[in-house]
This record gives C-alpha cells, structure tokens and sequence, in this order.
C-alpha cells in the first residue's frame, strides 16, 4: 500500500541541499566508418536524485566482434534504465551488479546464437554513480576514469588487457566476453571541485596521462568553476586533439564537475527535520486528522501506539514519536525512515502501512490494525508446543524475515514483543525502529545516527560486539525464538543478556532443545545449534537454507546397538567362558 507523497520527505530532507554536477560528453566515429562507442549521463529529480544519485556511463564495442556497436549502445541505455529500477534500499554496488550481471549474461547469449566469435555482442563498460558524498565506479575493459583533483590527475580504473606486441593488444574482460563477469568496484569520497574525466582507447591511446592532465590543468585555469556547456566543450577539444594526433579509434569522453555537496550542516538538517511538529500524548477520545483513538495499545519511553478508527469507523494502529525526543533530530530521522522502510516491504507476513489521503498535520504514522496476540503472549499459553504448531509459525517469521533481505534491510530487532500472530494464525512482524538500510547508510548525513541495539535475549554476538552485522544475524534471532518455542525456555540457559565480550560468549553452555523437550527430533537441534554460533561464518548461508534444514527432517545414520552376547546368546556365552577358563588353567598348571 502507498503512502501520501510526503512520507518519503525523510530522505531529502536528511541533506539540506543535494548533489549538482555540471556535465559534459562527446563521441565522435574519427577515422572509422562507423562509431561503436557509446555514452550516457542521466540526473534525476526529487528523490531519485537522493536514493539511486547520477549515473554517467561510457562503453566502447570490441572492434573484433561483429556486433560490439550494438552491444555498446545496449550496455549504456540498459544499465541505465535497470539501475533506476531496482529497489532504493539497495545499495549502488548490490543494485549495478545484479544489473550488470544480467546484462552480461544476455550480450553472452546473443552472441552464442551466432556459433561464431567473431560476431559476439562484446564491450568495454565503465560508469560513475554519484550518490550523496561518493562516487561508486564500475569498470570492466579497458575504457578510463580519472579524477582531478587540486591539479593532480590520477587514473582509478586499471585496464583489462595484455599486449602481445607494442601496436596489439587484446582484452582480458569485458561484457558479454563470458558468462560470468568479473566487475571492479571503487567507492570514492568526493570533495567540491572534484572533476572526473571517462574516455576510451581512442582518446587515451593516443594522449598520456601526463598530456591529459596538462591539457585539462590549461582549460580550468580559464573555467575554474566549469558549467555543462564549458564541460562538452572540454570534451569537443579533447577529442579533435586526439583525432589530430592521429588517433585510429572511435573517441568518446566524458567530464563531470562536483558543483556542491549536499549540505552537512546540521541546523539546516534539523530545521527540514523538524518541519512537522510531534503529537501529543493522547487519551482515549481524543482525535488527530480526523482519526479518534479507541485504545491505548503500547507506551514507552520512545513512542506511543494507538488503535485508532477513521470517520467511516475503519480500525489503524497510529504511531506517534515520544515528546521526550523533540530535539533530537536523529529519532526524528530515524522515526521518519520507519514508515519509508515499511511501505517498502511488501510481504503478507510484515504488518503493512496504511495509505493515507489527507496530508498529516504531525509526525505520526497508520499501519493496519492487527487482531491477536503478540508471540510474548503466545508463549505463556504454549509452552513447549507441539513441533509442527512451531515449525508453522517459524516458517512465517523466515518468510517475513526474508522479504527484508531481499530489500537489502537488516530487521535488528526480532523478539517475540516485535512479532504478531492474528487469530488466523498468520504471522505479522512489526517494529521497523532498528532496521539497517543499506541503500540509506549511503546517503551522508551531519547526524550521529544512533545505533539501537535489539533485546540482548535475541540479539547476534557481533551486534553486540560492535561489528559490523549481515542477514546471519537476523537469522541467530530466528534461531533463539525457534528454540525457545520449543524448550519453553531461551537458549544458553538465558545467559545471552549478560554476555558484553567475545570471551563471555564462547563461555555460554548450549543445552540441546531435545533435553528440554524430549518430542523435538535430534537432528533438529542441530540445525538450531548451527544457527546460533558464535561464529556468523558457521551458521548456515542465510536464512532461506536455516528454514530448509529445519523443516527437512534428517536420517541419521543407524547405529547398531551392541547387545551383550550373554543377552543374546546365553548359552554360547557360557561355552566360550567355559573355554576361556579351561585355558587359562592348563596355562598356570604348565607354569
């Protein structure tokens, strides 16, 4: 369900100005009957500008391959077009790969269709996306990024070819060369002023570095502060220069220029954050933007929820930030982003956000209203269930759980409080105040963002730790509430919440779930015990593979029991023990 626009306000307004570039491109075929390179800036709007940043692409088709023209050019308007479309909780790195992957494996497939190499649909493929503060490279080939800083020029891509002699050269990757692809990534701090420069071979085959760099020293000593126009001319000019030189290629260039960085002063960050006052606590009865609440569902010291019907008497549960957080501009910005992530997650199995058609007169947000019981309260009246009732619920919860990942969001905070089973017995999980957004920790901001910590009963070590956590970490929180759905206790004889050091955690003493509970199958345990290392790097690849595992029951090898022979066979026990004897008698007696 969608939210009224002005929800997704957060991420703007996390940088009081954004991103300007001043950009400039040109290609020409030179001495060639035909241009097969291929440029593309795109500068988004709005948001975009803010969650996927500028993208510049430069490609150069593999003059040996019948089809490189085209493979070029559908390398630069494809990844661009798919680079916008994947989720903005990805991160540039994780969205350009899965694009450049697929677009890899489709050019390697068109050109097998022709049983000939030499008609492949191949190409060099270097971009720039400038997101926020940074600027992710990707670079295949043996097309160039530079940078140009403080009159110094350095080259950041390094080429994918070998020489075979001093005029010959061959690539060693490439798009669509073969089917899997190998991309190098850079991330690049940026500073106002910053130039970059992308070219192919038949620009810099033909010009030095040390060249290049003169000649881009001389143009910015006259524009110092360089504006699209003065930037496609400084490529018109670097090109023509090349093509006097003899150049025997197709030449292309691009030239960006970091204008302005997005503002990192935090007055004018709170100011925007604070645009939409806080609610007050309210009682039942009391009503905001047409809503009257009916219950008060939950308080603490960080928010307020409240049942709460619409004029035509529709349930919502309304969220409300704490007044005791009124300065704070990284709760506000962290309260904002809860609703941006939940409307973001589409899974039956995450509590979903309301739409809303009236703009808000505070900061608050509606989620569907949800009929049940939280697990916490499932386990007072089931413990110990029964494994199958466990293993329905716990399916659910790596259902939900997943929908997450796949958005590249850490959830950070599953316990039995943060998940709901309504009286259909669907699973619901709710609570998005901890989640780690890998596509948002990109975007720079003057905050000291605030890292809660999930309940320490359920929480992975390296969180704890203050390392840097992945998925397996919500998988551990998976792990803790299956076992203790289970045993009708927590794991570690509840000693996780007083562990502080990598010592205290390899003390723990794991008891298996089956000794607490004898009807819970051996082999499970050790699914469960596998999901709770201290180690991420020994619980299972993700939590796809844990809920496989756990619900594939195991045959263990037979072990056969060795019975004792006089149980067996009390007879022939007997006569063997009567030999036994009869020996060792005749030996003393011949001693």
């Amino acid at each position: 369900m969608s939210l009224e626009s002005s929800s997704d306000d957060v991420l703007p307004t996390l940088q009081a100005n954004q991103l300007s570039l001043h950009v400039g491109q040109a290609s020409d075929k030179g001495v060639k009957a035909s241009n097969e390179d291929a440029v593309g800036i795109r500068i988004p709007s709005g948001l975009m500008l803010t969650t996927k940043g500028i993208v510049s692409v430069i490609s150069d088709g593999v003059s040996t391959a019948e089809n490189g023209a085209q493979a070029s050019a559908i390398s630069v308007s494809n990844f661009i077009s798919d680079y916008y479309s994947t989720p903005d909780t990805w991160s540039v790195q994780t969205s350009s790969n899965k694009v450049l992957t697929s677009l890899n494996r489709w050019l390697y497939g068109l050109g097998q269709d022709y049983r000939d190499a030499r008609r492949g649909y191949v190409c060099t493929f270097s971009a720039l996306v400038f997101k926020s503060c940074t600027a992710h490279m990707l670079h295949v080939g043996d097309s160039r990024v530079y940078r140009f800083r403080a009159g110094e020029l350095v080259k950041l891509s390094r080429d994918h070819s070998t020489s075979v002699s001093e005029t010959r050269h061959y690539l060693t990757r490439a798009l669509g060369m073969d089917v899997n692809l190998e991309v190098d990534y850079k991330a690049i701090s940026l500073e106002q002023g910053d130039v970059f420069l992308l070219t192919t071979d038949g620009i810099h085959d033909v010009l030095t570095d040390h060249e290049m760099s003169h000649f881009l020293l001389g143009f910015m000593s006259k524009h110092p502060q360089l504006s699209d126009q003065q930037c496609e001319q400084f490529c018109d000019q670097l090109v023509h220069k090349s093509l006097q030189l003899q150049s025997k290629d197709n030449l292309s260039a691009q030239l960006l220029y970091v204008a302005r960085l997005p503002s990192q002063a935090i007055d004018d960050v709170y100011q925007r954050l604070a645009s939409k006052p806080f609610p007050p606590p309210m009682d039942v009865g009391m009503k905001l933007d047409g809503y009257q609440v009916t219950h008060i569902v939950h308080q603490s010291q960080r928010s307020q929820v409240y049942r709460v019907v619409n004029q035509e008497g529709k349930a919502f549960c309304m969220k409300t930030p704490s007044v005791n957080y009124l300065d704070d501009a990284a709760y506000i910005e962290r309260f904002m982003l809860e609703s941006w992530v939940g409307n973001r997650i589409n899974s039956p199995y995450v509590v979903s956000i309301a739409e809303q058609q009236q703009a808000k007169s505070a900061l608050y947000y509606l989620t569907e209203f949800l009929d049940g019981l939280s697990l916490a309260e499932w386990l007072v009246h089931h413990k110990k269930a029964p494994v199958e009732d466990v293993l329905r619920l716990v399916k659910q919860i790596e259902l939900g759980v997943r929908a997450f990942h796949r958005k590249e969001t850490l959830h950070q905070d599953l316990k039995p409080d943060n998940i709901f089973v309504t009286r259909q017995n669907t699973v619901k999980i709710i609570d998005f105040g901890s989640c780690h957004i890998k596509g948002i920790a990109e975007i720079s901001t003057p905050l000291i963002r605030d890292q809660i910590l999930g309940t320490a009963d359920y929480t992975a070590p390296e969180v704890i730790l203050g390392y840097q956590p992945d998925s397996r970490a919500d998988l551990f929180s998976i792990a803790v509430i299956a076992f203790e759905m289970l045993a009708g206790e927590l794991p570690f004889k509840g000693q996780l919440n007083k562990c502080h050091t990598r010592q205290d955690f390899l003390k723990l003493d794991y008891v298996s779930v089956y000794k607490l509970n004898p009807m819970v199958p051996e082999w499970m345990d050790k699914v469960l015990k596998q999901a709770m290392s201290i180690e991420p790097a020994f619980r299972q690849a993700d939590t796809c593979e844990f809920i496989h595992q756990l619900c594939t029951p195991k045959q263990e090898g037979v072990t056969k029991v060795s019975v004792p022979l006089i149980d067996r066979n009390p007879l022939k026990f007997w006569q063997v023990t009567s030999i036994i004897l009869f020996i060792s008698l005749v030996i003393s007696l011949l001693n």
